[in-house]
């Protein structure tokens, strides 16, 4: 063996014997080329000692002639490497600092002579170079040495036993033992039930309301165990074309504007059907006044099914078997990283045409309010100013006031203007402040400059809005591979929201391949209820809900809003968390016709009714053979946890998920079921979270489905650029690894309690055999 220190003593020709050499001053590759050359060179003589360890007699054998025909030429090499380190050694002041004298190319073009060396000689001596090789390349396994030997230059005809390593091969971590979870048995059994329980009640809510739900954990429900099969074809998936690997696919263009048929004959006919609302949900009915069969979910089953999940949050065993099944899934994949990083750079940089900039990114929540940036916005403002400034925009007192008046009365040119006298970036004033974050919407802190230029609904009919938008869209088109769903808002205060908001978009053709339209609906009934504006919550729901049912029944009667709804993909529920709820909602509560309270609903109540609503019109649009919508609310940015819960169980996405970290239940259930979750660092920063404490890595480290997305970046951004907003797994080894991770765990909990049910069989025939003999 050799020992190596700071100083190696290398018995060798050409150097002076014992005398002491300086390792730090050779290059590193070199080094390892060197050291297993000059003991390939010696090896002979160490294997021919007759010396041995103390306690271990010597056996003596004849004479092992290790020489080959390459030990002239190996002995050449390393003189030469020797001879180059010691005259590099009197140029350089430090060990690894390379003079001007040497520039990369040349240590490159070392390196490229090495290995050439190396492939040349390959056929000679395959199993000793290939491990040179493997300490030169710093390949790190195996699998690799058995690789490169198979890429080699020698004939195949010499190796026909080996065969090609899988191309998708990585290292994996498993954990062997009876108890895997590290838990006893009986808190397993109890955790597991409450898991598949759990994800039982979410899967009969998603699959009701036509959302999607994840197939793998579906397939471990159905298959192992045994349960009525699955509800999860609710779309026809369309085939997949073939295409190669390194081809570009882009949305194909269309030759007509989407927004420019209008014409009521190529929309599906009229149906004729009648539609009321009774008791907060939509109820449609024939020409005969019998009533379709639109199924949504019973309010005393939902109410039972939130009370047991409420349970299981914050029962203890559960509480400790998913922390710990977190906390392990956070350990492998650190370990994961460790093994595999190297492959997965390596996977990644083989795939063509492909990196961070051109791969498809969608930003999942972006509000259309402040989907640009303050320095887009001020020019736009100026360019309004000198091309629009007679236009009249706003009507005060019944007296119309045009841009430059408006801006006259604050005492403002165009030249005044700036970023910082817009005001409109979110500071540190605005955290756990959601009314100044509000505020920060009014560019120079005045309303009316906000239903100017960013609303659908004035004067001038959105005019300025829709341009900006269509710019911003300009801009996602020329980057080809950046897509956003945009959020409009829609309050319920009036029966015509629907209508202006169709209308805005299809007259100033706000469209684009790469956007597409979520519905925000704000929790303000508490607001407009003091306003006078609602007598009671079920007239919101009518405001929000009945157009839709209309125009889906009889598309004509609104033109502009069915062509409109083809691109819109589902709704959310927005509003401050944080604000307190006065109310719990329970069988108790009263019928969206009977509240009248000043006070707000709950958020749970929100929820409910808008996907019970969004249900049955799921169920109608589908036997019209029409899109159908999802539900994405804001949920887990503060306030109380249940807010979670009723995510978990109504929801196909969510946006924030601040709070999951504090509830290892709900976390571990989001995980098996992954639900998605699009995360907003930034905008959490400056309103609820510290960005160094946001918990984004950990949930990515676990596998919970996160996305990065942008929120507002008129608040948040500084620079034009939106697109780094997304989360890149690299390559199939990270996808393999989170698939087989994810499977793991389902196994886990469903192997239990299948187990469970195995041992109950065979205890109720092991007493059905006790009893024979009594009987007879």
């Amino acid at each position: 063996m050799w020992v190596f220190s700071s100083f190696l003593t290398l018995p060798f020709s050409g150097l002076q014997k014992n005398k002491p050499f300086t390792l730090s001053l050779l290059r590193y590759k070199d080094l390892f080329l060197l050291i297993f050359l000059v003991d390939l060179h010696v090896g002979r003589h160490l294997l021919t000692s007759q010396y041995s360890l103390p306690g271990n007699p010597v056996t003596k054998h004849g004479h092992i002639d290790l020489r080959t025909s390459m030990d002239g030429k190996y002995k050449e090499i390393a003189e030469e490497l020797f001879s180059r380190s010691l005259a590099e050694s009197e140029m350089r002041s430090a060990p690894y600092e390379f003079p001007e004298e040497s520039p990369i190319e040349q240590l490159e073009e070392r390196r490229h002579r090495l290995e050439r060396q190396i492939s040349q000689d390959i056929k000679f001596e395959p199993d000793i170079l290939l491990r040179a090789k493997q300490d030169f390349m710093k390949t790190d396994s195996a699998t690799d040495l058995e690789y490169m030997k198979e890429q080699s230059q020698a004939p195949k005809e010499l190796y026909p036993e080996r065969e090609l390593v899988p191309e998708r091969e990585y290292q994996r971590v498993t954990i062997s033992g009876e108890e895997k979870c590290g838990v006893p048995f009986t808190d397993l059994l109890d955790a597991a039930k409450c898991v598949v329980k759990a994800l039982f009640i979410r899967e009969k809510y998603i699959s009701l309301s036509m959302q999607s739900f994840c197939r793998t954990t579906a397939r471990y429900l159905q298959e192992e165990l045994g349960g009525r099969p699955l509800d999860l074809n609710t779309f026809e998936e369309m085939p997949e074309s073939s295409v190669s690997a390194d081809a570009t696919v882009h949305p194909p263009v269309s030759e007509t504007h989407p927004y420019e048929v209008l014409d009521p004959a190529s929309m599906p006919p009229g149906l004729g059907y009648t539609c009321k609302m009774v008791d907060g949900v939509v109820h449609v009915y024939t020409q005969n006044s019998s009533e379709l069969d639109l199924p949504y979910p019973d309010l005393q089953e939902y109410i039972a099914d939130m009370n047991m999940m409420m349970a299981l949050i914050i029962n203890g065993p559960v509480k400790s078997f998913c922390y710990r099944r977190l906390q392990y899934l956070s350990s492998k994949f650190q370990m994961h990283i460790l093994l595999n990083e190297m492959k997965e750079l390596a996977a990644q940089k083989k795939v063509p045409h492909r990196d961070f900039y051109n791969i498809r990114k969608v930003d999942t929540h972006i509000h259309a309010s402040s989907c640009m940036n303050q320095k887009h916005l001020l020019r736009f403002i100026k360019r309004a100013m000198k091309k629009y400034p007679g236009e009249i925009v706003h009507v005060e007192q019944g007296r119309g006031q045009t841009l430059s008046e408006v801006f006259e009365s604050m005492n403002l040119t165009a030249f005044d203007l700036s970023v910082d006298t817009l005001d409109m970036h979110a500071d540190r004033n605005t955290f756990h402040r959601f009314d100044k974050f509000n505020s920060k919407y009014n560019p120079i802190g005045e309303s009316i400059l906000r239903e100017i230029f960013i609303k659908t609904d004035n004067h001038v009919e959105g005019k300025y809005f829709g341009h900006m938008i269509k710019e911003v869209m300009a801009d996602l088109e020329e980057s080809k591979y950046q897509n956003v769903e945009l959020r409009l808002s829609i309050y319920g205060r009036s029966r015509d929201e629907w209508d202006k908001l169709a209308e805005w978009a299809v007259k100033h053709k706000v469209y684009s391949d790469n956007v597409r339209w979520l519905v925000q609906v704000p929790r303000l009934f508490d607001v407009y209820h003091t306003k006078k504006q609602l007598s009671n919550f079920q007239e919101m729901l009518e405001n929000i809900f009945m157009p839709l049912f209309e125009v889906t029944v009889n598309p004509s009667s609104h033109p502009q809003l069915h062509l409109f709804l083809e691109h819109v993909v589902g709704f959310d529920s927005v509003d401050d968390e944080s604000k307190p709820e006065h109310h719990i909602f329970n069988l108790d509560s009263p019928k969206p016709v009977n509240w009248t309270e000043e006070d707000n609903p709950p958020y749970s109540y929100y929820l409910y009714y808008m996907y019970a609503n969004m249900t049955v019109l799921n169920h109608l649009r589908r036997q019209r053979n029409l899109n159908s919508f999802v539900l994405r609310p804001h949920c887990g940015e503060a306030g109380p946890i249940h807010h979670l819960v009723s995510g978990f169980m109504l929801s196909e996405n969510i946006s924030h998920g601040l709070l999951l970290r504090k509830a290892p239940v709900l976390q571990y259930l989001y995980y098996l079921a992954q639900i998605g979750i699009a995360m907003s660092p930034l905008s959490n920063n400056s309103l609820f979270l510290s960005y160094h404490r946001n918990p984004l890595p950990e949930y990515l480290s676990r596998g919970l489905m996160v996305s990065l997305s942008t929120d507002d970046p008129l608040q948040f951004h500084f620079t034009k650029t939106i697109k780094i907003q997304g989360i890149k797994e690299k390559t199939y080894i990270r996808v393999a690894y989170r698939f087989e991770t994810l499977c793991e765990e389902l196994n886990l909990i469903t192997q239990a309690v299948r187990s469970e049910e195995l041992e109950t069989v065979e205890e109720q025939g092991s007493l059905c055999m006790g009893a024979g003999p009594a009987r007879r």
